[in-house]
């Protein structure tokens, strides 16, 4: 990741949760660190995958003080900051800059549906007005199968213009490739970040950025390694291999509920039993579903 532009593998981090159902600190500072050592380029924590929308501001702000106190560079984290209050978002944005961190990952506001693109336009202008801090990076969050607030062409454009330098990235985890390269082409200078593992390397071959994804907790040497070695025509076998290896580990873990797939499949390769847990609404797997998963 450049000081401008995201680039490369981040990975949109599961979060331990412990037994009193709170994020453990401890736990998810060993999966960062694990994670940066198998290859990714920077940590996407708090966003869908990370469960943040389970977590008050206060466990947020906690849980990025310890990674940051641990020693996890404030350069290689892209914390989600997005929520639907406007004065929530500014504040937990002012709070990651306060430690350093600057680009930050941000959801629309998402309660409203059906919000013209003025409204969308001015809820993001007014976080970047309120901080006023020019260190400020956003890396736009479009992903309406969740919000059901996508993100207009239009309303990119009206930002980046705005705001030059401030807008510099979009994590699109709509599922659509076509949407994806049609962004690359329509914004050639914003950093387009796949949301679905397999897409990364069709959305490279035509410009894109990277990827944030939740597979990448399992196979984040794979997706790096495909990053790095996809334009180099004497790895073509190598990169598909790990092409295939990463559609599959995708495909496995979507079987059944996928964050909590991810955790059964984490706990099982890393014997942390911590990450069996989820905060409610969402729940395990049931043990016919682990066992399922784990035999296939």
């Amino acid at each position: 990741m450049t000081a401008l532009h995201p680039c490369g593998v981040f990975s949109a981090a599961l979060t331990p949760i412990t037994a009193e159902h709170v994020p453990d600190h401890a736990l998810f500072v060993t999966h960062c660190r694990r994670l940066l050592a198998e290859g990714c380029d920077g940590i996407a924590m708090l966003g869908t995958t990370g469960e943040a929308n389970s977590f008050t501001s206060d466990e947020r702000r906690a849980l990025l003080e310890a990674v940051v106190g641990a020693g996890i560079p404030a350069e290689r984290l892209l914390p989600g900051t997005g929520v639907a209050a406007l004065s929530e978002t500014v504040a937990l944005t002012r709070h990651a800059l306060s430690l350093g961190v600057t680009t930050v990952v941000m959801l629309p506001p998402f309660y409203y549906k059906g919000v013209t693109e003025d409204g969308l336009f001015a809820a993001y202008a007014e976080v970047v007005e309120r901080l006023a801090d020019r260190r400020l990076r956003i890396v736009l969050y479009h992903i309406p199968q969740m919000s059901a607030v996508p993100i207009p062409f239009a309303v990119i454009a009206r930002l980046r213009a705005a705001f030059p330098g401030t807008f510099t990235g979009i994590k699109d985890s709509a599922g659509d490739l076509a949407h994806m390269e049609a962004l690359v082409e329509a914004f050639p200078s914003l950093a387009v970040l796949a949301g679905a593992d397999p897409l990364m390397l069709p959305l490279l071959r035509k410009g894109g950025a990277g990827c944030i994804t939740a597979t990448s907790n399992i196979v984040a040497a794979d997706l790096a390694f495909v990053f790095r070695h996809f334009a180099d025509p004497d790895r073509a076998s190598e990169v598909e291999a790990a092409q295939a290896r990463i559609v599959a580990m995708r495909n496995r873990a979507s079987r059944f509920a996928q964050m909590a797939s991810l955790k059964a499949l984490l706990a099982d390769r890393t014997a942390e039993l911590g990450w069996h847990r989820l905060r409610p609404p969402l729940l395990p797997l049931s043990p016919a579903e682990r066992s399922a998963l784990l035999d296939d």
